[in-house]
């Protein structure tokens, strides 16, 4: 499912099997999560979106062919492949174990091609090896590929807090909500106003409280995730925190924040933002899910249906993560 220009519908287009060159894998696809990312990509309101693109960043997959020098992969080994596809490995940020934060990284489903499709060639090094143990089939261990690992890092980023508030309850969320709460963490859920239905799956995920971001949590929290991609929310999220509370901003994109009072950042409360990812996250977010069960609550849609998962993600049809499958 082809990108062929920003901000139309994407295209089912045939092409040839892509060969992989030194150093590179290439996967069959299995199964490949949906993101809001996608979205940001399939829209244009990421910085120079190269098109013709093939999007997608959660990928699961087994390798039928390498390129010389692979090194540890082989064919018929099951990966994942995430959204950070390529770091040079040189610069300051990757000598000092912040390969997230590359000038040169290159992206999965942004910068090349993604996962939108039955065949992707990767870097051999970003292919992360699925553990055995871990529990699920392709689908549900598809969306730990990016909802899963930035959710992680953001949580880690969000440092001890015992009362942690997620604003946005969609792919990525739903996943941190079991995390936290199997580390004895209680968990305040912030929707969209008026959104019972999501409101209502928090609390069955545990929530100790759910409600609307025009809504006022019942105590002030430790930290907060934004996961909904809407700058307004940055204000509230301050607000909601006491003290010392740290708000992570987790997304890739996010619309204007407003100007707000001084007094809502005094008190060293921390504004900060999640970045992309390491190869580091993704294995620790993947063995954590050997030992934490993660229910990733997936919706299935066929790959030439692509446009509809979109369109779907993007009205709030569906609760969890939306997965396109190649079979």
């Amino acid at each position: 499912m082809v990108l062929e220009r920003v901000g139309k519908p994407l295209a089912l287009r045939e092409r040839p099997d892509p060969e992989p060159g030194p150093g590179e894998a290439r996967v069959r696809v299995r199964a490949c999560a949906v993101c809001r990312t996608d979205l940001h990509v399939v829209d244009g309101e990421l910085d120079s979106v190269p098109v013709p693109l093939i999007p997608g960043h959660q990928i699961v997959g087994v390798v039928d062919r390498v390129g010389p020098g692979t090194g540890r992969i082989a064919p018929g080994e099951r990966v994942g492949i995430p959204w950070l596809a390529w770091t040079c490995g040189t610069c300051r940020f990757c000598g000092s174990g912040r390969e997230n934060l590359c000038d040169q990284a290159r992206f999965t489903g942004y910068t090349q091609d993604g996962g939108y499709a039955e065949m992707v060639v990767v870097d051999a090094r970003f292919a992360l090896p699925i553990p055995q143990r871990l529990p699920g089939g392709d689908a549900d261990i598809a969306p730990l590929l990016c909802a899963g690992l930035i959710g992680h890092r953001a949580l880690r980023a969000a440092g001890e807090a015992r009362r942690l508030g997620l604003w946005g309850f969609g792919a990525a969320a739903h996943l941190v909500i079991q995390i936290a709460i199997a580390e004895g963490r209680e968990v305040y859920a912030f929707t969209r106003p008026g959104d019972l239905r999501a409101q209502e799956f928090a609390r069955q995920l545990g929530a100790v409280w759910a409600g609307g971001s025009d809504e006022t949590p019942p105590v002030l929290l430790d930290s907060s995730i934004l996961f909904a991609p809407v700058g307004a929310l940055v204000p509230a999220a301050l607000a909601s925190v006491d003290k010392g509370g740290i708000v992570v901003a987790a997304g890739i994109h996010m619309s204007q924040v407003p100007a707000f009072d001084y007094r809502l950042l005094w008190g060293e409360r921390t504004i900060r933002s999640v970045a992309n990812l390491t190869r580091d996250d993704g294995l620790e977010t993947l063995a954590l899910a050997t030992r934490i069960p993660i229910t990733t609550h997936g919706v299935s849609y066929p790959l030439a249906e692509a446009n509809r998962a979109l369109a779907d993600l993007r009205s709030g049809r569906f609760d969890g993560s939306a997965v396109l499958l190649t079979s």
